[in-house]
């Protein structure tokens, strides 16, 4: 009868460790989850600024150049190629010698 006890006593503590193994593992299990969506929302952000970023044009090197030119404050359109832009006003014709469409 002692054994059979003991033994009950033994099994109690067994499943008193089981259980609370068990309930770190969820708890931890949980962390992780929230980890992986956070680190997944992450990745969906990341992915959405590169395709955004692979859409944008890339200048050619002689536009980039040109580009350069205007936004130091020089007209680079056909008309007024060199001269100084007045107060760094935008001009129309060089927007679109650096970023129009050229067929």
């Amino acid at each position: 009868m002692k054994r059979m006890l003991a033994r009950i006593d033994e099994m109690q503590t067994d499943m008193t460790q089981i259980l609370e193994r068990n309930a770190e593992l969820e708890i931890e299990n949980q962390h992780l989850r929230e980890h992986l969506q956070e680190i997944q929302s992450e990745e969906v952000e990341h992915q959405q600024a590169t395709k955004q970023h692979e859409q944008t044009p890339q200048l050619s090197k002689s536009r980039a150049n040109l580009e350069k030119l205007y936004e130091e404050g020089f007209h680079v359109c056909y008309l007024m190629y060199g001269s100084r832009r007045i107060d760094d006003e935008p001009c129309a014709f060089c927007l679109d010698v650096i970023y129009g469409e050229r067929h």
